[in-house]
Order: structure tokens, then C-alpha cells, then sequence
């Protein structure tokens, strides 16, 4: 068993809401440490989640009696279904008087609400939706910036038991369309624009072409981040966001079931029409709660930032930070801009306990050799959050020699489908280098083989083999639940199938190898994108890369493509040392048959790496959903490539 890379500190860890939550309960169930507490939270559900929501403090109108009633089938399973709740009083559910909100952007702007101001200008924005017609059920759609605006009106829909929906200002138009027209919003609110790496951005033809095309939108309620007039015309009234939250309005929560919709996430769409996935009112709240509290070590007051967009879940799941009584803090615009040390600047100015951010962007820190333990002290810094793809070995490294030696890294996984984690993070355990620190409380995670049997310690397919309070309530449109059950539970009988190429340590933890939809199988075997990954990206001529498997002589050849940093060729030498380092490092079976340098790679929205599309192109197949792809220019470069031909 390998050595940890960083070991919590006993009193600090004794001391945490992981740990109380276990001596609360350790005496009844018998249990003293986090794999005990691990396996009753799977083999007593209903006891486990019960306890959970008197712990965690739920408010609800009608507290839970029935907490699981289970179906021939897991999708089928029913939770708390006598319980009465809403979503965004759990949110709202203190009399503070300091800061809730803290905005910054690229700017430099700073913005700071408190509890009694955020209340306010909720009830204010939920009566204006009201107004204009909006009830329980209606879908609101949304195209915004990662601020406080962003916050007050979700708050608003979730208010009045309204479902939201966002898509970050920076998708194209088809896409935007692709999404909501699905759903049939019967409002969209909008900026006129945004600011990104120095530039400014309108998107007011955008709002006009997308208000013609999704003929459900009625009303229009635009958010003034650019023009100081809103000079928009469309077919449907606007209102100004300004004039919204001004008007006079009493906080009313509507009293809704456990498993009514609150939030329509989308897939990427990068294989076709996204789907459009629901998430639950309680699902989400609970587990999010869950996973604040206990496993992210939550305490009210505490100051919680994941650099993310409206476009990803992360957001949503930073928000529900205000469940805990927790500060959030909202950034909107890059990481970089105007230079590398904006973040953790931000992070010794506002004292943030909490930083999450992408597996990507430790990385590309990494390759710039920033060091921020040189320019800054980061004294309340205790955790870093890492998702979106897997977190290579070298960048655990990095982080405790660059950025701080004594704080908790969490690489985490779960994503979009599921709103929530399956691995993350754990105050109460050691973290070990390339390793997710432990399963989250309450999900029945494994990994299995093609046949669907367990395995330790070897790659397979990751599943969840008991129902979870924010499996989704389906895909909105979907008859009979086709393309729900088609996409979680055709793989393997009876069982969540996530997706992921992964693997169960002796530590308890999890190594999340790549997506199961792009593991190369050359010669029958299979690899994991990220194992070649994360040798490859650690060459200085290297900024990233992208392999994908090319049909070849009744076999499977992998191609490898680079993005070089500037100043840097794709040399014989270099492509000779690349694949030496890769027969060496991993085995001669993730060598790639070529090696190609591109001029960019294919990226979502989000940020991450497009690596279907590619395989479809350079087998001559047509991507179904260009409008996914947030560079769609670059795709032209891996169409008919003649190196491909030999």
C-alpha cells in the first residue's frame, strides 16, 4: 500500500462534522471509523438517510415518514414521499447579518450582499415572475453570468416551485436553442452581454434570434451587464432585471414534494440533441447538504469558491453552499485574466476556506511553473476541490510543493447525470496521490468487470448498485423513460451505469481513469484516455493532448494528438522520447501508432476535451451537434487527414 500524501491533523479532524456525525451514531450502530459509517449508510438506507435529514436540519413543511419505497427496479425507487419542502427556503433559512454573496470579476468589480438584502431582493424578483404568469412547474430559462443576479433569480424560480434551467452566455445560439427548445420555457432572462479574458462580448442579437426560435418564451427579463439602456427588439415584452427587483413582494415558499423538479441540466450534446436531465427538489438539496456538511466540512459563516459557470453543475452545487449558511463567492470571467494570480489573490483577500476548480486549470499552472505559495500567504485555505476530468498523479504533486503543504485535496467525481458526487473528498482520511479520497456517504458504488462482477484493484466500469435521493426524475420529454433507462441502465441489469473507466484501491478511495465511451482497445485491450494523459502532458513541449482509437486492419490503433506550447515543433526526436516514456511508464500496448501535432483541440463549453468528435471525424462520421463545441473552428484540421490514409 502506497504512502499518503498528506495526513489530516488529529484535532482538526476530531473536531470536524464528519467526525460528530459519527460519534452521534457510532454507539447505536457500532462503528468507529468512516469505512463502518461508509458501509451502514449502504446497508441501512432508510436509517442512514433519516438520520441524515434530522442532522443536516431540513426544513420542511411535513416532515418525512416513508423515506424509501423501492420499485422492482432502482429508477422506480421513491423517497421521502410524505415530506413537504422547498428548495430555496432551505437556502434562505437564517436571520444573518453578514455577507451571503461576495461577485467579482474580471474587472475588478466586488460586489457583497447580506442575508436580509439577498431575502429581499428574492421576494421582489419572484413576485415580477408572478406577474408575468409564472407558477409551479413552469420552466424558466436562463442565459447568465456567474454573479449575483445569476443567484437571485434561480432563488426566485425555486421560490414559487418553478423549474430553472441556465446555459452560460458563451454557447453559441443553435445550442442555446437545441436546449431550451425542448423544454418550452415560458421566460427567458438574459445579460446583453459579458466580459471574458479582456474582451467584451454582446450577445443581444443572440437573445433576438433565440426569443424568435423557442416560440414558448412569452416575456423577457434582461440583465444590463454591458449597456446601461436595453435597446433589444423582439417579439415579447422585456423587462429590465433593475425593475424586477424592485418590485414589492412578501417571501412566499410554495410547498412542494421531494421529488418535484427543481433544476433541467443538460448533457453536452457532443452525440447529439443534449438530453435534458431533472433533478429533484429534495435529491438535490439533501445530497448537496451531504456533501457540504460532512464531507466538505461546512460551517456556517465559512467562505466556500468553485470557479465555474452557469453551464456547469458545480455552479449549482456552490450555490446550495447557502444551505449551510456558508459565503458563497462568485467569479465571472478568466482565471488568467489579467494574470495568473487572480484567484488565489482572491482567495487571501476574502479568507476562503474552500476552493474548487478543474482538473485542467491546476495543470496548466503546473506547465507555467506558478508557484502562488510565493505571492501569497493562503493561511484559510484548508481545502482544494478538483473535478471536471481526473486529476493526474503530478498535479497532487504540485499542489503540495507549489501551492500549500497542509491543506485537504479532493479530487471528485459525479457529474451533470447525477447533480452530486460518488467520490469526493473526506475530512477524516488521508489523501493518497492519484486517488478520490473515499464514496460518498449513502452510494453504493462499485466497480465491475464487461460481466458486471466486482473487482478490486483493477480498471472496470463504475456503477451504483442501490438507488440515491438525486438519481434523476428523468429526461424532460422522454416517453416511457426510453432514453433514461437506455443511458444509465442498459449496460448492466438493475444498475447505474456512470461512465467512467475506474478502479477501487486498498485505501478506500477511487482512480478515475477516463470516460468509458473513449477507452482505446488496441489489440483487445483496454486503456483509459487519462493513463496516457498524464505521462505525455508532463513533457514542457506539451500544453495537452488527445487520443483516440482509429479502426485499422480488423484492430483498434491509437492516435495520439498534441498540442504544442509556443516556440515547440513535434520533432522525431520528441515523438521517439513520447513513446519510449509511454512503453516505459505504462506498457507497450499504450504506444500510439501516430503522432500528430494539431493547432488546438476540440473543447465543450465547460472545458472539456472533446474526444468523440475527433473519433468520429477521422472516421469520415458526421459529429451530430457541432454546436456543443465551444471551438468548432479547429474541427476542420482532423477532417481527411492523409496521415490517417497509411
Amino acid at each position: 500500500m502506497n504512502k499518503p500524501i498528506w495526513t489530516p491533523n488529529k484535532k482538526k479532524s476530531n473536531a470536524s462534522n464528519m467526525a460528530n456525525f459519527l460519534n452521534l451514531n457510532k454507539n447505536f450502530i457500532k462503528i468507529n471509523n468512516y469505512k463502518g459509517l461508509l458501509e451502514w449508510s449502504i446497508e441501512e438506507p432508510s436509517h442512514f438517510w433519516s438520520v441524515l435529514w434530522n442532522f443536516l436540519k431540513i426544513k420542511a413543511f411535513s416532515e418525512p415518514k416513508n423515506i424509501i419505497t423501492k420499485g422492482k427496479y432502482l429508477f422506480e425507487t421513491k423517497w421521502f414521499e410524505s415530506a413537504s419542502l422547498n428548495y430555496a427556503e432551505n437556502l434562505l433559512n437564517n436571520n444573518f447579518n453578514h455577507t451571503a454573496i461576495v461577485s467579482y470579476n474580471e474587472n475588478g468589480d466586488v460586489r457583497r450582499i447580506d442575508w436580509r438584502t439577498l431575502k429581499k431582493k428574492v421576494a421582489s424578483f419572484s413576485q415580477t415572475l408572478k406577474d408575468l404568469g409564472i407558477k409551479k412547474g413552469d420552466r424558466v430559462a436562463s442565459i447568465v453570468t456567474n454573479s449575483e443576479e445569476s443567484v437571485i433569480a434561480m432563488l426566485s424560480t425555486s421560490s414559487i416551485g418553478a423549474i430553472w434551467s441556465s446555459c452560460s452566455p458563451d454557447f453559441g445560439a443553435d445550442g442555446i436553442i437545441d436546449r431550451f427548445k425542448q423544454i418550452k420555457p415560458k421566460i427567458l432572462i438574459s445579460v446583453d452581454g459579458y466580459f471574458y479574458n479582456g474582451k467584451q462580448f454582446d450577445i443581444k442579437e443572440k437573445i433576438k434570434t433565440i426569443d424568435k426560435n423557442v416560440r414558448s418564451i412569452k416575456n423577457l427579463i434582461v440583465i444590463p451587464l454591458i449597456s446601461k439602456e436595453i435597446n433589444i427588439k423582439t417579439k415579447n415584452k422585456i423587462t429590465s432585471y433593475n425593475e424586477a427587483i424592485t418590485n414589492s413582494g412578501k417571501l412566499v415558499f410554495t410547498k412542494l414534494k421531494f421529488s418535484d423538479p427543481l433544476f433541467i441540466l443538460f448533457s453536452s450534446g457532443t452525440t447529439g440533441i443534449p438530453k435534458c436531465i431533472v433533478h429533484s427538489v429534495g435529491g438535490t438539496l439533501l445530497q448537496h447538504k451531504k456533501e457540504h456538511v460532512l464531507h466538505c466540512d461546512i460551517n456556517p459563516k465559512d467562505i466556500i469558491f468553485f470557479y465555474t459557470t452557469c453551464g456547469w453543475m458545480m455552479w449549482n452545487w456552490l450555490v446550495s453552499g447557502l444551505a449551510s449558511n456558508a459565503t458563497i463567492l462568485l467569479f465571472d470571467g478568466s482565471p488568467f485574466y489579467p494574470n495568473t494570480s487572480r484567484l488565489w489573490e482572491i482567495i487571501d483577500q476574502e479568507n476562503i476556506k474552500i476552493f474548487g476548480t478543474s482538473a485542467k486549470y491546476l495543470s496548466a499552472l503546473e506547465k507555467e511553473n506558478y508557484i502562488p505559495k510565493k505571492s501569497n500567504n493562503l493561511t484559510s485555505l484548508e481545502s482544494i476541490l478538483s473535478t471536471g476530468s481526473p486529476l493526474a498523479p503530478s498535479s497532487f504533486d504540485y499542489v503540495y510543493k507549489s501551492i500549500k503543504k497542509d491543506l485537504r485535496l479532493s479530487s471528485i467525481c459525479g457529474g451533470t447525470d447525477i447533480i452530486a458526487c460518488f467520490g469526493i473528498g473526506n475530512p477524516l482520511l488521508p489523501v493518497y496521490k492519484g486517488e478520490l479520497q473515499c464514496i460518498s456517504l449513502g452510494m453504493d458504488v462499485d466497480v465491475v468487470d464487461e460481466k458486471g462482477v466486482s473487482i478490486k484493484n483493477k480498471k472496470g466500469e463504475l456503477v451504483c448498485r442501490s438507488p440515491f435521493p438525486s438519481m434523476p426524475i428523468g429526461f424532460w420529454g422522454d416517453r416511457n423513460n426510453r432514453e433514461y433507462l437506455k443511458t444509465y441502465f442498459s449496460k448492466f441489469h438493475n444498475q447505474w451505469y456512470q461512465g467512467d473507466y475506474a478502479e477501487l484501491t486498498d485505501n478506500g478511495g477511487i482512480i478515475i481513469h477516463g470516460r468509458s465511451d473513449s477507452i482505446l482497445n488496441p489489440g483487445g485491450v483496454r486503456i483509459g484516455t487519462s493513463e496516457i494523459y498524464r505521462i505525455v502532458e508532463k513533457f514542457k513541449e506539451v500544453n495537452e493532448c488527445l487520443a483516440v482509437g482509429q479502426e485499422w486492419a480488423n484492430d483498434t490503433r491509437i492516435i495520439l494528438f498534441i498540442h504544442l506550447r509556443q516556440g515547440h515543433l513535434l520533432t522525431t526526436d520528441l515523438k521517439n522520447t513520447i513513446c519510449k516514456k509511454l512503453k516505459k511508464n505504462a506498457s507497450p500496448r499504450h504506444v500510439p501508432s501516430k503522432i500528430i501535432a494539431c493547432p488546438e483541440l476540440p473543447k465543450t463549453i465547460n472545458g472539456k476535451i472533446v474526444e468523440i468528435a475527433i473519433k468520429e471525424l477521422i472516421h469520415g462520421r458526421t459529429i451530430k451537434n457541432i454546436d456543443s463545441i465551444a471551438n468548432p473552428e479547429v474541427l476542420v484540421f482532423f477532417k481527411n487527414l492523409k496521415e490517417l490514409e497509411i
